[in-house]
């Protein structure tokens, strides 16, 4: 029994942007961008693309669960992820807001 598989990928754009999704057919989709097949899709305009992540997984609902997450993430949190640095990762995943419970102060 072949088990089907789902891909949570990053495309570097020639603009230089990241773009994410997730697919159950990464050759078929990666195509798909690379050939501008949608005009209003975001990497339209953007290409060549790269490829330079990729994360699979068996279920869909894990897959955009993780898709969703990575969307939300900083620029350099993607980038620390794509070179697999998960210290820097790690690091950058800190809350720094003044107003985070890591830094309250009671003599405030």
């Amino acid at each position: 029994m072949l088990l089907e598989r789902f891909f949570v990928y990053i495309l570097k754009c020639a603009d230089s942007s990241y773009y994410t999704g997730v697919t159950n057919n990464i050759d078929r989709r990666f195509a798909e961008h690379q050939d501008g097949i949608d005009f209003l899709s975001y990497t339209y305009n953007r290409r060549p693309l790269e490829l330079v992540f990729l994360q699979d997984f068996q279920q869909i609902n894990e897959a955009i669960a993780f898709e969703k997450q990575l969307k939300k993430w900083s620029r350099a949190k993607k980038e620390a992820l794509i070179r697999g640095n998960w210290e820097q990762l790690k690091d950058l995943s800190k809350c720094n807001n003044e107003t985070s419970h890591l830094n309250f102060r009671k003599d405030k």
